[in-house]
């Protein structure tokens, strides 16, 4: 059993039972003169021979250098950093080798054996390089170059400061890689990527496979199960790189008129209270029927709707009870020490009552997306966001957006986009056109992307064309019942002094949701801030039970997002603190959060 850190499987959506993890101790060096290109430093030996290597420090991957669990656990700025290790392989024939990258914050290039295998720019999302061709012999050097200018604030950073002490809502930045490093040898002929789409009203999944180097003969393999019983077993033919397939899962029967959707017998629907998951095999085989590749996923059966001012969940409408989760962690800062971390994190906001999260300013960790999930918890995929417009900016969001939406459409925890919060990066939409544009491009963009799920256009405040309207509100719970009280009161408050909608854009009644409101601290606590204070857990439990009462009492509010599950360095107004201990009865928060709409 490997014990390098962070040993799971990196990609529980398209797993493979061979590869080789690479976390664990790496060679690392600053490079604060941005000396290393012109000094030759991807050709350098891990190894100090003849002359000194320049990697003169050892890091932890896949910890960044400013956490404690990389070993360095400095915060200063060093916009430049190298990594290098070596690693054993030998290609055997029709053989190819994958190096995948999880995350690397901002932009790396990376070499094998001094030859140069890829370059990737944005910080959350994943790359991969064939390395076959640079593989020189038994050992290999790998060499990283990443570069995250630290006070550029038109980089996607989400809550990353661009100042050395963290402050006010910002925290300690990540630089370098802080998600997993792996090997997998795959045949020429392979699954190079799974698209799938759950069709409830077909009772099917509609599946896009993209197959790569497939010889004429070649055939799929698709195989469903739910529970460890056959669902389907299908084989066809490869003709084109690129393939549509529909997948039926039971017959459909006659839907009475109330319900569209459990007339179907057998199909098992998923929702956070019935997490459903059907596991799929893809099996690429030759013509002579041998097995090129084996890939395993899994999806789970759901529809998301907006209609009639309301949410629904397969068909009946669904009250949003969700928690603003930004996924730092003690040790690791953006980067869970381990996998039971991820878990544990989602278990506790279910033990409070949410039955969902709004991963905020953080495209999240897979393996986070996986217990979701598995659990049953609804998820809000957010994109990090910049600080300031610029043409670059723009280039650089969407272009990651996009990468981020692609990696996360198959998993059914996610209910909704959000590729903007509070107007970050278009600060000034009242007089710009081009950034109201932005924000537009950025909606439309979404939804030619993923038609499936609503898009919100710019969570908090000043939306644009928008599928939920989503408004964040930190006052008291008097000022919450006054202001949400109709749908008319909703939309004209301007709580942070911000209308809820930019210049050229109104409500269209779409659904209300209070998505920011309460983070309340304990008065006393070690040096931090809250929106408001309360003395101990008592006092606690009672402003938060009159602001959730005030809410669910509103008719045109359709869900809120309380702030926030934990504290964050200097932000202690979580419901738990930093390293997840409760700061009030469990099972009291569960009542409050669970309460029944009058």
């Amino acid at each position: 059993m490997s014990t390098a850190p962070r040993p799971e499987y990196p990609r529980p959506q398209f797993r493979r039972e061979n590869w080789t993890n690479l976390n664990g101790e790496w060679r690392f060096a600053f490079d604060d003169e941005d000396r290393g290109r012109r000094e030759g430093w991807q050709n350098a030996g891990v190894r100090p021979s003849g002359e000194r290597s320049p990697f003169d420090r050892t890091i932890t991957v896949p910890f960044c250098y400013q956490s404690k669990l990389s070993g360095i656990g400095e915060t200063a700025f060093h916009d430049v950093v190298w990594y290098a290790r070596t690693f054993d392989y030998a290609v055997s024939d029709d053989e190819r080798l994958l190096l995948h990258f999880g995350a690397v914050d901002y932009g790396a290039e990376v070499w094998v054996n001094g030859v140069h295998v890829v370059s990737h720019e944005g910080g959350h999302t994943p790359f991969s390089a064939d390395v076959t061709h640079a593989l020189g012999g038994p050992e290999n050097v790998l060499v990283v170059r990443v570069e995250d200018p630290s006070r550029d604030v038109a980089i996607p950073r989400g809550k990353q400061y661009w100042r050395e002490e963290s402050e006010d809502i910002f925290y300690t930045r990540t630089t370098g890689i802080w998600q997993s490093v792996w090997l997998e040898p795959v045949n020429r002929s392979r699954v190079a990527g799974l698209r799938l789409t759950p069709n409830v009203d077909a009772a099917c999944v509609d599946a896009e496979f993209e197959i790569e180097g497939a010889d004429p003969g070649a055939s799929l393999r698709v195989v469903v199960e739910l529970d460890g019983e056959m669902v389907l077993d299908d084989a066809f033919t490869v003709r084109s790189v690129l393939m549509d397939r529909r997948l039926p899962l039971v017959r459909r029967g006659e839907a009475p008129d109330e319900s569209r959707f459990a007339a179907w017998t057998g199909l098992a629907l998923w929702s956070p209270e019935k997490p459903n998951l059907y596991d799929l095999r893809l099996e690429l085989r030759n013509g002579a029927g041998e097995t090129l590749d084996t890939v395993h996923s899994y999806f789970g059966m759901r529809k998301v709707e907006v209609r009639d001012g309301r949410v629904y969940l397969n068909g009946v409408p669904y009250y949003q009870r969700l928690v603003l989760d930004q996924g730092y962690f003690p040790g690791g800062n953006l980067t869970a020490p381990t996998d039971d971390d991820l878990r544990r994190d989602i278990e506790l906001a279910k033990e409070m009552g949410f039955n969902g999260a709004r991963k905020h300013q953080k495209v999240e960790d897979p393996r986070w997306l996986f217990w979701a999930d598995t659990l049953g918890f609804l998820v809000w995929g957010e994109m990090a966001n910049a600080y300031q417009y610029s043409l670059d900016y723009a280039r650089r969001i969407t272009a990651e957006w996009q990468e981020a939406v692609r990696r996360d459409y198959n998993h059914p925890s996610i209910v909704a986009w959000v590729p903007m919060n509070e107007s970050w990066g278009v600060p000034n939409l009242e007089a710009d056109p081009a950034q109201r544009e932005h924000i537009l491009t950025l909606y439309h963009l979404t939804r030619s992307l993923d038609g499936t799920r609503p898009v919100v256009s710019n969570d908090g405040w000043e939306h644009a064309l928008t599928d939920l309207c989503n408004i964040h509100d930190y006052r008291g719970a008097e000022v919450l019942a006054k202001t949400y009280a109709t749908a008319e009161s909703s939309v004209a408050a301007a709580p942070s002094g911000r209308r809820i909608y930019a210049p050229g854009h109104g409500y269209r009644g779409e659904p209300i949701l209070v998505t920011e409101f309460g983070g309340i601290a304990f008065a006393g606590e070690e040096e931090g801030w809250g929106y408001s204070t309360v003395v101990d857990s008592g006092e606690f439990l009672g402003l938060y039970e009159a602001m959730i009462e005030a809410l669910l009492a509103s008719d045109p509010v359709q869900g809120f997002c309380y702030t926030q599950l934990t504290d964050i360095e200097q932000e202690v107004n979580g419901l738990l603190t930093y390293d997840r201990k409760p700061k009030a009865d469990l099972a009291r928060i569960h009542a409050i959060t669970t309460r029944e709409r009058p």
